[in-house]
């Protein structure tokens, strides 16, 4: 076995919330605030935290817009993001299966 198995995988994605967020944006264009809330089953306040480490880490965009008069926020990934982010499940694969 290598030294370092460990080396991949990414300390951000250690919350099951970034986690969860960076997945779902994975197999979604983008996605918005209130849907991510709904699925991860996070607090406003909880979700704005986490979207703020991985937006701090450049591996989400945020776009705000209106639609009509209500403000509507919605996330993609970066391609730093999706590639860290693939790294990190590889990582993960290598260590599950030894």
């Amino acid at each position: 076995m290598s030294k370092n198995i460990i080396q991949h995988i990414n300390k951000i994605f250690d919350h099951r919330i970034r986690l969860g967020i960076m997945s779902i944006l994975m197999v979604n264009e983008y996605a918005e605030f209130n849907t991510l809330k709904e699925l991860l089953g996070a607090t406003d306040g909880n979700l704005a935290s986490h979207i703020k480490a991985l937006e701090k880490a450049e591996f989400i965009n945020i776009e705000k817009q209106f639609i009509g008069k209500k403000p509507n926020t919605r996330y993609s990934t970066t391609p730093l993001g999706r590639q860290e982010f693939k790294k990190h499940i590889a990582a993960i694969e290598k260590l599950i299966k030894g």
